[in-house]
């Protein structure tokens, strides 16, 4: 049977007028879908008994179920486990942040991409997920903030995962969540997170779409960039910088580059000096994201100093180029990327 799961208006359409039924009743199923978050055909009241049980023959409703949930000491992290009908498992955060909530979802269970810092890659990757799973994870925490009156209002696609190399559902998944008829976020609330896939930036350049584009970065130069990141070694970091001039160019967004710091590894002055370098054509248009690394057991890494965290962010803006330190939430719930999925695998 056919998910309805993270279908679009007109997708459901043309399923429903297959089964020789009126096209207004899939306005009125996508609504019970998306805004009254029915599981079942059951729970459709305004539909006949017939109906739904016609519905139900033809069709599934595949949601994402908790199997795990941390929370901060400061009540504003929630890192939940969500699970779907295979099994599979994938990590959703909530952030409740001053100017409103944001989630970051993941757009694949686990990463391939192998970089060194990071423990979403640990395990490799099990598979991507669909539209409907991407979407899901943000209906589920949408139920949750149902219960007080609140919404989401940014969504991050930063989780596991490489959104670039799962492009059709990602795109269709931001495409799906501006609908009114779904969360109604506007594009400029969202936010795609890559470790540099070109060919990917150069095609979402192209969509029209004045999302912000967020670019893991995390070195200066080729030679470092390759050891922490084993992807610049197809997608060198010229390229990268290249296609995304060519993306804040086109949509006249900024790029964000995120930069995490590991102590006396690529948070020296001299790497402070490169970066200003690398990115010096580019100052209008770009944001330097310096990201104090959030260590990981299995990794042999150390986080730096405050002092030298200050003096990486002041020399670059001393030079021109806009850095902010990002402001760490859920460090104390291990809410980094693949944490809380590696220890569930583990056991």
């Amino acid at each position: 049977m056919t998910n309805i799961f993270g279908l679009n208006l007109t997708e459901l359409t043309s399923l429903i007028t297959d089964l020789n039924l009126p096209k207004f009743r899939a306005k009125q199923i996508i609504e019970w879908l998306y805004q009254k978050h029915a599981t079942s055909f059951n729970e459709m009241t305004n539909l006949s008994k017939d109906l739904r049980e016609k519905l139900a023959q033809e069709f599934t409703i595949e949601r994402a179920k908790s199997c795990d949930r941390l929370d901060s000491s400061d009540g504003k992290t929630t890192k939940f486990l969500l699970e779907f009908g295979d099994g599979i498992g994938v990590e959703t955060v909530l952030m409740r942040q001053p100017y409103g909530n944001s989630i970051c979802v993941s757009s694949q269970a686990g990463c391939n991409m192998g970089c060194s810092f990071c423990a979403s890659t640990l395990h490799g990757m099990a598979r991507n997920l669909s539209t409907g799973e991407i979407l899901a994870q943000a209906m589920f925490i949408q139920e949750l903030l149902n219960q007080t009156g609140e919404q989401i209002n940014n969504i991050v696609i930063m989780g596991s995962g490489e959104p670039m190399l799962n492009y059709d559902n990602v795109l269709n998944f931001i495409r799906l969540v501006h609908e009114p008829y779904c969360l109604n976020l506007g594009y400029r609330n969202i936010t795609i997170s890559t470790s540099g896939i070109v060919p990917g930036i150069n095609k979402l350049a192209q969509e029209n779409l004045p999302i912000t584009l967020s670019i893991s970065l995390h070195a200066p130069n080729n030679e470092l960039r390759t050891e922490l990141m084993p992807i610049n070694k197809r997608y060198p970091i010229e390229e990268v910088i290249k296609a995304a001039v060519n993306y804040a160019n086109t949509t006249k967004r900024r790029i964000t580059y995120e930069y995490i710091l590991i102590d006396k590894y690529n948070d020296n002055m001299t790497e402070a000096v490169e970066l200003c370098k690398l990115l010096k054509n580019q100052l209008a248009l770009a944001n330097v994201n310096l990201i104090p690394i959030n260590p990981v057991k299995e990794r042999n890494y150390n986080r730096p100093s405050l002092a030298r965290i200050k003096a990486f962010a002041k020399y670059l803006n001393d030079h021109h180029l806009t850095a902010t330190i990002r402001q760490e939430m859920g460090t104390d719930i291990q809410a980094a990327c693949g944490q809380l999925r590696n220890k569930h695998l583990a056991k």
